[in-house]
């Protein structure tokens, strides 16, 4: 007769025992000899046959648990069971082994500091001498019990249920003879008494959508970024040039995988001469129509375009071909599918268990608990994930205005204010200015850009000082004013000269990034070139003008795919960019005038070497002499200069006068309206000339922008 409790085997037959191990596989009894219980319901025989080759029969006691004494305990045994009408099953004792977390691991995951979560939690291929096979653990500290169910079992998970590890609120089993492609789920019994059914939250891989089971995964990826990653450490993103080409990879050039990606990808940003590619999330999630902004996965690339390693590959082939790598990032929000982080033990544990401050009632989503120490670590972890496992050299952060502020889309009385009677999340914004300030620690040169659309002090200040510790912060104010201005007929642009000027009073308070972004493309905003007045001329000199604009304005250049060769329809992630227009001439010109923005723009260092100065910039000219014109200089280190020279109206103004900062020859650069991108080719036949008090007169072509830089 057993001395286990009919009522504690009867939980263990059912899988629903907290600790499975304390009644499973070899115990000690108190006369000293071992005893070797194991779970199999329906068999008609069960014997441990330890690796001396003693066998040890077992005997049924109750439930489908059988029970067999040994005189002392075996080192490693297999359980082999005998079936009527079906073949023997044999196997390795998952209730033998001890557990795979640390107590070190279990500290800090409690405390909120594991800096490394992904190598503690999830799914893990383990190698041990004389054996390998898969650890599982997961955290849900509100579950009665925790199982792993897979294919493994025949998604029959009573047979694999997991130990609490203690208060600490992690589950953990580690099951022998499993190995990579494993797919599997956690089955979880409920604080009220039900089973549901969860991905891993740190699975690293996922079944492709509609499909939501995790997948084990382990990486053989060798990178071969060494060069790139050394220099990376030694730079700053301020001080460097910085060109983005922002890409949905789904609609990019669809049917590509990661790796399929790679050499296309290349090519195309060598030809048009950008810097960074910024991805829109790739992180797994279940809607493709929300381009990655609704998030299940966390810490596994969507399985869409391959597996993780295929990811490496491409980002590894772009930091070879000299291109830095910026990845979409989303931790103010959740979907509320009922496979993912939503209520995941059956109580809210990833979302603030309080509404008002737990849900987006316009998204549809729910709001991390960012007060609760392991949701923030959740999330700080994942974003040294990305930077540590994927070598990203960036994240952009999503919606940091949702996250800043408890009003935030809501009505009075839907809201509660923080401890002191204020409208700032005080507990999201710990967790911006802690992951900031660790990502920078842990990985210098990288960059850390927020998405942030309101006047919120302090964005890019240093946590130190009190500020978010970001290195960049997207210009939404530019980005509004100017589109409204270009939008604008030329022949009222002379009314609104404030729209593009204003943006100069406020450019220097902040790390800027000016972004033309996927969500200027979208949802009936048409595409930027459609966006311009006038012809299909007009609109090509407009579009001219307005990037040579941005790409003189201080700060760095965010560009949405399609936007650089003029694309006419709105985007959608559902078809590929209209390449086809590459093939009429207008269009493959204004490309080219793209690719010779970037190239003077990165030959240049006062374009970009001091956006955040404004020592570095001045403004030229008086605006009351021609309100359609804008002219500005920048100035690097050295005191090189480069003055930008904008005529926004349809006609070419002649002789305009205008002092620059120093006489002498001063060569046109680039001129978005020369013959070779399309345009009228009205100018200055290469050059102006400044007197000795510095003053010039020049022609200014319609629609048009002049980059002037001194001849010494």
């Amino acid at each position: 007769m057993s001395s286990v409790s009919d009522e504690v085997l009867d939980a263990v037959a059912a899988g629903s025992y907290y600790a499975p191990h304390d009644i499973l596989g070899p115990h000690q009894q108190q006369d000293g000899s071992w005893v070797i219980r194991a779970r199999r319901p329906m068999a008609q025989t069960v014997t441990a046959v330890a690796d001396d080759g003693v066998e040890i029969p077992l005997q049924h006691v109750r439930s489908g648990v059988w029970e067999g004494a040994a005189a002392t305990r075996p080192n490693a045994y297999e359980l082999v069971a005998t079936y009527d009408g079906a073949p023997d099953f044999r196997v390795d004792d998952p209730y033998r082994h001890l557990p795979t977390l640390g107590d070190v691991d279990q500290y800090l995951i409690g405390e909120g500091r594991h800096e490394q979560l992904w190598d503690a939690l999830g799914a893990h291929v383990r190698h041990y001498p004389g054996v390998s096979g898969v650890s599982f653990s997961v955290w849900a500290p509100h579950a009665q019990a925790v199982r792993v169910t897979g294919d493994f079992n025949s998604w029959d998970g009573a047979s694999h249920a997991m130990r609490s590890l203690g208060s600490v609120g992690v589950w953990e089993l580690f099951v022998p003879g499993l190995a990579a492609g494993t797919t599997y789920k956690y089955e979880i019994l409920t604080p009220h008494g039900g089973w549901i059914l969860k991905a891993d939250p740190m699975a690293q891989w996922a079944e492709v959508p509609p499909a939501t089971a995790s997948v084990v995964t382990e990486s053989a990826y060798e990178w071969a970024d060494d060069e790139w990653m050394t220099a990376r450490a030694q730079r700053s993103p301020a001080d460097q040039p910085m060109s983005t080409y922002e890409l949905h990879l789904g609609s990019w050039r669809p049917g590509l995988g990661y790796r399929d990606a790679a050499d296309q990808l290349v090519d195309y940003l060598t030809e048009v001469g950008y810097t960074h590619v910024e991805f829109l999330p790739l992180a797994e999630h279940p809607f493709g129509g929300s381009w990655g902004y609704q998030v299940s996965g966390y810490y596994a690339p969507t399985s869409r375009f391959g597996t993780p390693d295929d990811l490496r590959y491409l980002i590894d082939r772009l930091h070879q071909a000299g291109f830095g790598v910026i990845m979409d990032w989303v931790p103010g929000h959740f979907p509320k599918d009922a496979f993912a982080l939503a209520r995941f033990d059956g109580e809210a544990l990833y979302e603030h268990p309080d509404p008002r401050r737990g849900e987006h009632k316009d998204w549809g989503t729910l709001i991390f608990d960012y007060g609760r120490n392991e949701v923030r670590n959740f999330l700080v972890a994942n974003a040294l994930y990305w930077l540590e496992e994927f070598h990203v050299d960036g994240l952009r952060v999503d919606a940091v205005a949702s996250m800043l502020y408890l009003d935030y889309s809501r009505k009075d009385g839907e809201w509660e204010p923080n401890i002191y009677g204020g409208r700032e999340n005080l507990e999201a914004i710990r967790f911006l200015q802690e992951v900031t300030a660790t990502a920078y620690k842990r990985y210098p040169g990288i960059a850390m850009i927020a998405e942030e659309s309101t006047s919120y002090p302090g964005v890019t200040a240093p946590t130190d000082f009190g500020g978010l510790g970001f290195g960049f912060k997207w210009n939404m104010g530019w980005m509004n004013d100017s589109l409204v201005y270009m939008q604008r007929d030329p022949m009222y642009r002379s009314h609104h000269e404030g729209e593009l000027s204003f943006s100069f009073v406020y450019a220097f308070s902040e790390h800027f990034i000016l972004p033309i972004s996927h969500d200027e493309v979208v949802h009936g905003k048409g595409s930027l070139f459609n966006r311009m007045p006038g012809d299909h001329w007009q609109k090509l000199a407009n579009t001219r003008a307005f990037l040579a604009y941005m790409w003189g304005h201080p700060g760095k250049q965010l560009l949405f795919m399609g936007q650089d060769f003029g694309q006419l329809s709105e985007w959608s992630e559902n078809r590929a960019l209209d390449w086809w227009m590459l093939d009429q001439p207008p269009h493959r010109q204004l490309l080219e005038f793209v690719g010779a923005l970037n190239r003077v723009y990165k030959e240049h260092a006062p374009l970009w070497s001091r956006d955040d100065d404004g020592n570095a910039f001045r403004r030229l000219g008086a605006p009351y002499w021609n309100t359609n014109v804008i002219a500005f200089s920048r100035v690097d280190h050295h005191g090189n200069t480069v003055v930008v020279v904008c005529n926004f109206s349809g006609e070419p103004i002649r002789d305009y006068p205008l002092d620059l900062p120093e006489a002498g020859e001063w060569v046109e650069l680039l001129n978005s309206d020369a013959q070779q991108y399309g345009g009228s080719g009205v100018g200055n036949f290469g050059a102006v000339h400044a007197d000795e008090n510095g003053r010039a007169t020049m022609v200014l072509p319609p629609l048009g922008v002049l980059w002037l830089g001194h001849s010494a």
